[in-house]
């Protein structure tokens, strides 16, 4: 299985590699719960690439010399690789491998899987089940998916319970928050369920058979990358975050400070949290230009947050003056790109952290290699490069 990230030049062709998810937290869906199963499929498919190890990504330090080229993965492991600098090549993401030596490529019997959302309805999420779907035909097991109607820890833990309760042989999960789901998931593991984090993690996931995301901190860090390619003369810079306690979007934060304040053209203004609500980002926007009118760039950690800074900057007046960095890019973020809402998008790989996962869970069950911890990555997106990347997320299987 070929994983490729696509690294363009220009101003959001900032392209970054980059190893989770971090998580696409949402709206309300209008219904509480999704799900979908597989059938069992008798095809064969080729043996998966290797997948990535602890190290392979972590985050600083490669050349943009490498720009024009298709590199090999394997050459790469357990170095570490910058996320905005390696402009122009087309990176194999499953050649920074790690330790589990190739995927399975056929259950052993028809388990039971079950895949519950960070939040039902996102993109992000249905991309991720997709890819679950698509490997649970090749590997020839069973998957259900479930998600909570917001990304709140008092709507998936019930859901959780229920899923415990009917046995599965393994669940996929993307943790709601780091500590309210720690307990109900180390006691599902301690009942014989082989669990696999994807996207997001909680403060202690030894009981896990694996974790698979994105590098989050890295895109933080190519995420002030674009701001910097779009605002060169640097300037005062401000985030917009949903809650504390998500790890991925923690994680973003993290690396897209950690950059600011390591250049010393540009103020970080650091972090507020609009809960998730475009209309609480607006108003922070808002007051915060009122407060600060030389703002340049604003780093939006997800959707809603990027939706509502648009907000704040047109009822400001500053629109074509302020740079909107955005994370992930499903079709309501492709079309905020495009019609200039939002100027750079850092695009995730839900579909290869779907598939990934599953396949460290059958590894996990039948007693194969299995690798504790994989990174994906991302691309920066941006008019340029938008219809012809192949990053943008799904609205359906």
């Amino acid at each position: 299985m070929k994983r490729s990230i696509l690294l363009k030049g220009g101003v959001g062709t900032v392209v970054a590699v980059l190893a989770l998810a971090g998580c696409s937290s949402s709206k309300p869906a209008a219904d509480s719960s999704t799900s979908s199963s597989s059938s069992s499929s008798t095809a064969d498919t080729s043996a998966s690439s290797a997948m990535t190890s602890d190290s392979a990504m972590s985050g600083s330090g490669m050349s943009s010399a490498m720009s024009g080229s298709e590199m090999s993965s394997s050459a790469m492991s357990g170095s570490e690789m910058s996320g905005s600098s390696m402009s122009g090549s087309e990176m194999s993401g499953s050649a920074m491998s790690g330790a589990n030596g190739g995927a399975p490529t056929k259950a052993s019997k028809n388990y039971k899987v079950t895949f519950i959302q960070g939040v039902a309805g996102d993109n992000f999420y249905i991309t991720m089940q997709c890819g679950i779907q698509d490997e649970a035909k090749k590997l020839g097991v069973t998957v259900n998916t479930q998600g909570p109607a917001k990304f709140d820890p008092t709507l998936q833990k019930p859901i959780l319970d229920s899923v415990v309760a009917s046995k599965p042989d393994a669940i996929l999960i993307a943790p709601t928050n780091v500590t309210a789901m720690q307990a109900p998931l180390a006691k599902a593991a301690a009942s014989g369920i082989k669990i696999v984090l994807v996207d997001t993690t909680v403060n202690d996931p030894s009981f896990a058979v694996s974790e698979v995301s994105s590098d989050n901190v890295g895109g933080g860090k190519a995420a002030f990358d674009a701001v910097k390619q779009l605002q060169p003369k640097g300037g005062k810079v401000l985030v917009i975050s949903t809650d504390p306690g998500v790890s991925t979007v923690d994680a973003r934060v993290k690396g897209f400070d950690e950059a600011a304040k390591g250049d010393s053209t540009f103020t970080d203004l650091g972090v507020q949290y609009s809960h998730n609500v475009p209309a609480t980002a607006a108003q922070i926007v808002t007051a915060a230009l009122q407060k600060d009118p030389d703002i340049v760039g604003i780093f939006a950690t997800n959707l809603f947050s990027a939706e509502g800074a648009a907000t704040g900057i047109k009822q400001a007046g500053k629109v074509g003056k302020v740079s909107i960095v955005g994370f992930d890019a499903g079709p309501d973020q492709v079309k905020a790109l495009k019609d200039g809402t939002v100027q750079a998008l850092v695009a995730q790989q839900p579909g290869i952290i779907g598939v990934d996962g599953l396949q460290q869970a059958v590894a996990g069950l039948d007693g194969g290699t299995v690798t504790k911890k994989i990174q994906t990555g991302f691309t920066v997106l941006t008019k340029d490069n938008v219809d012809s990347s192949g990053a943008a997320y799904k609205a359906s299987c």
